[in-house]
């Protein structure tokens, strides 16, 4: 245990968060999501876990160490559901309560395609499986800086 960190922050986790560079991106994944196939494409090659938690907890302890990107629109972003693009489903309500909680401002996210997002994620840098069961818990977020002054 380290003091101040959030205890879900395992070792691997902390690695990939602390290895990752601006613009890197990440992928939080529902148990549904294939989330080892994909994370064999990614920049770190292995999948990581989360295990037992919701997405929007997973969350919450990952934006406790980093930032969301500000330099782009599309930092954060969620799996639109099949056939209804515009339906937002409670998963996705909790982690946009998530974001704006860690980011101390309201931070839309943006919807990608099911099929894109499998192509986004295979892009990133890490996938990090959590225990979500609900549909369309799957997300990506780009890692932002930490100006001087925050230090």
């Amino acid at each position: 245990m380290l003091k101040n960190l959030d205890p879900l922050l395992n070792a691997d986790v902390l690695y990939a968060l602390r290895a990752m560079g601006h613009g890197d991106r990440l992928v939080i994944c529902d148990t549904n999501f294939p989330g080892d196939s994909i994370a064999r494409q990614t920049r770190l090659g292995r999948l990581l876990r989360i295990d037992a938690v919701t997405a929007p907890r997973a969350a919450r302890a990952i934006l406790s160490v980093m930032p969301l990107d500000t330099f782009i629109d599309d930092a954060a972003a969620r799996m639109e559901i099949v056939g209804s693009p515009d339906e937002i489903p409670d998963v996705q309500v909790e982690m946009q309560a998530e974001i704006d909680r860690a980011e101390g401002k309201h931070w839309p996210m943006v919807s990608i395609d099911r099929m894109a997002f499998y192509e986004h994620a295979k892009n990133a840098y890490c996938v990090i499986a959590t225990g979500e069961r609900r549909f369309y818990g799957c997300f990506i977020f780009a890692k932002g800086v930490i100006p001087p002054e925050a230090a």
